[in-house]
């Protein structure tokens, strides 16, 4: 079986690396360098009270790979512990029973903690701004170009085979077959998998498939400077999602945490969103920032459910979607990736997926179809 996955992001390398052991694959990617986009923009962390019910669970799948990648494809752990500090003001305080209960239930050790005790954990916070707080111990930072190259040379070992410059310009199935042309080359196949990100819509409409109504959402992150002093401080998450901020090196990444409609394409940074972001910031801390080393900008894309899209078209056998993972597609990649290779082989979902709960049904097209 010939598996054609569209997308070098990590969405795609994860597919490829969970397809290739089974079957022939080819990996497209239209930039000069694979994750260009979104992936290579995430600074991502490993949160489990984080994302919807269809996420969730494959989040909680996925913990294994990261904890124990194989280690013929890794150079260095995956994860760094670093945990997650909730800080509410006086508006988001009716929010404090809901989210620490969700992350009790989900195994975050959620604990409702005092201003004070916020405060021994980040000493620059301003006790004015924090009316309530919340401490989630099981958080990590997630090695995000590891995690990608892991998939990379999962598929590579396997005889995948990676082109990039390899912009697809027309889809067409026959005969039970499919034909993906690029710029350079025709490819025949057995299935396609879109998973382009943003651009999801885009390459299903190449093949005459309706759109599901992606929404590419910009988001935009900056360093500033930091101090050592810093470096264990946790992920400082404000429960109304204003912003958010952690250490970077000697460096604090920080962002405004916005989502804000845009077309699939390459994002650049507006001065107003950092400095909305730097104003929320001071606001709520002592930091008095007022120098930004570094900034960019990328794309979340959402489904109009917010819940991720992975699975075979109905209208179109052998044309499947995997898109859709809004601010979840580093820390669910694995275990979508086992998911999307169980679908295109027609094999059982894996057994790890289910019993971390995954629902298919959750994340299948067909919702969108009537």
């Amino acid at each position: 079986m010939h598996v054609v996955v569209i997308g070098g992001g990590i969405a795609g390398v994860a597919a490829a690396g969970s397809l290739a052991p089974s079957a022939r694959v080819t990996l497209l990617e239209a930039e000069s360098s694979l994750a260009y986009h979104t992936t290579g923009r995430s600074a991502a962390t490993f949160l489990i009270n984080y994302g919807g019910q269809a996420a969730r669970p494959l989040a909680a799948a996925s913990l294994g790979f990261l904890e124990s990648p194989p280690p013929a494809y890794v150079d260095a752990p995956l994860l760094s512990s670093r945990g997650v500090l909730w800080v509410f003001d006086e508006e988001e305080i009716p929010r404090l029973d809901e989210i620490e209960a969700s992350g009790r239930e989900a195994g975050a050790g959620s604990k409702r903690i005092s201003g004070a005790e916020a405060l021994t954990l980040v000493d620059r916070l301003d006790l004015e701004y924090v009316a309530g707080a919340i401490w989630e111990p099981v958080a990590s930072d997630i090695d995000v170009a590891g995690l990608h190259q892991a998939f990379v040379r999962m598929a590579r070992s396997e005889g995948a085979e990676v082109l990039t410059n390899s912009r697809v310009v027309g889809l067409s199935r026959s005969n039970g077959a499919w034909r993906v042309r690029t710029e350079h080359a025709d490819l025949d196949c057995d299935a396609v998998v879109n998973a382009t990100g943003a651009w999801g819509d885009q390459l299903a409409g190449l093949a005459g498939i309706e759109p599901i109504g992606l929404v590419p959402m910009r988001r935009t992150a900056f360093m500033v400077p930091g101090s050592n002093s810093y470096s264990r401080w946790p992920l400082v998450v404000d429960a109304g999602e204003k912003f958010y901020f952690r250490p970077d090196g000697v460096q604090l990444l920080c962002s405004l945490a916005e989502e804000i409609p845009d077309d699939p394409g390459d994002p650049k940074p507006r001065m107003e969103d950092v400095a909305l972001a730097i104003e929320r910031i001071n606001t709520a801390t002592t930091l008095d920032i007022r120098t930004v080393s570094s900034e960019w900008t990328g794309l979340r894309t959402f489904a109009p459910d917010r819940h991720l899209v992975i699975g075979e078209e109905p209208t179109a056998p052998g044309f499947f979607w995997l898109v859709g993972q809004g601010g979840m597609g580093i820390a669910t990649a694995p275990g979508y990736g086992s998911l999307l290779a169980s679908q295109v082989l027609g094999g059982p979902v894996p057994e790890h997926l289910t019993t971390a709960g995954v629902d298919p049904s959750l994340t299948d097209p067909a919702r969108f179809r009537s």
